[in-house]
Order: structure tokens, then C-alpha cells, then sequence
């Protein structure tokens, strides 16, 4: 699946290509000084998650439905902090290392231990367990956002960026 991810001045566009030739297109707010879901690319890809956010897109699911399910399956939030139901926990488990990861972005940086230790307490009261193997996978999640990380910095509004997302057989599609 082709991502193309395009600088705005108030928020950002993503435009998906699926494997299959499906399209989906939409805009975001502006959260930081990055797009929140080229961290979800880099974290899901890296481990592997096929149902976190991009993962569920790249199956068929439009942005909106990811939503919905997300909330009706008990996305754990301050107010609703309940156990969520199997279908999406990657994708619960992806958005609170996200957050370690975009912290540590606007922050200067975080080491693996400083990333473990915002991510262990976040993932407890969303009561999902740690992704597996997420601390060997910590320097090569690392390494991939600092060089989109970089890219992006330098884009100007109306500049874009493209990812891929391996296809089901792992290979880039």
C-alpha cells in the first residue's frame, strides 16, 4: 500500500493507495511538529502489526470505520479505561507507544529506557499488554522516524512524502 503524506500549513493530508487499487484520501489536524500517523507507520510496520491503524487500512477499512471500531471495541481513554476487546488491541498498543514517541520528538529525544518507561504505565491502565518483542525493535523504530523525521523537517507546505506498507506476505506493496 502506497501512503503519500502532504505538509500543510494547519494540518496535513494523507492520500493510500491500496494493493488493490482502493483509495482513500483525508486530512488531519496538525498535533505537533510531525504527522501522528507517520508514527504509527514506523511503530505498526516495525512490529509487525497488521491490525494496528495502517494495517486495518491496508485490509479495506476506510480511516472513519478504523474509528469506529476503535471506540466500539473500548479504546481505552481517561474516561473509558476498560479492557478492549481482542480486535483491536495492536491498535491500542500502537497508539500508546506512539504517544511515548512523539513525546520524546518534541522533548530532544528519548533513549529505549526513557521510551519504556512513558510506554509500561501507558499500556497497564489501557490494559493491554507490551507488543511483543518491543524493546529489540526500539532502535530500528527509532532509526526509521529520525530519517522521515528529518525529510519532513525539510518539506515545505505542499511538499510530500511516500511510505509503503508491506503487503500481507511481508514483502512492500
Amino acid at each position: 500500500m502506497r501512503i503519500t503524506i502532504t505538509k500543510g500549513s494547519d494540518g496535513d493530508r494523507i492520500a493510500v493507495t491500496r494493493a488493490d487499487g482502493s483509495q482513500e484520501a483525508f486530512a488531519f489536524p496538525r498535533k505537533g511538529p510531525y504527522p501522528h500517523d507517520a508514527f504509527h507507520f514506523f511503530i505498526e510496520r516495525e512490529l509487525g502489526m497488521a491490525r494496528g491503524f495502517w494495517g486495518l487500512l491496508a485490509s479495506g477499512l476506510a480511516p472513519d470505520a478504523v474509528q469506529t471500531l476503535a471506540h466500539a471495541g473500548g479504546h481505552a481513554s481517561a474516561k473509558r479505561a476498560a479492557t478492549p476487546d481482542a480486535a483491536i488491541i495492536e491498535l491500542v498498543q500502537a497508539e500508546r507507544l506512539v504517544e511515548c514517541f512523539e513525546a520524546a520528538s518534541w522533548s530532544g529525544g528519548a533513549d529505549d529506557a526513557m521510551i519504556m518507561a512513558m510506554a509500561e504505565p501507558a499500556w497497564a491502565a489501557s490494559h493491554v499488554p507490551a507488543p511483543e518483542g518491543v524493546n529489540a525493535r526500539l532502535g530500528d523504530i527509532r532509526a526509521a522516524l529520525d530519517v522521515f523525521l528529518e525529510d519532513w523537517r525539510a518539506l515545505r507546505d505542499g511538499g510530500a512524502l511516500a511510505l509503503e506498507w508491506p503487503d500481507v506476505a511481508g514483502e512492500q506493496g
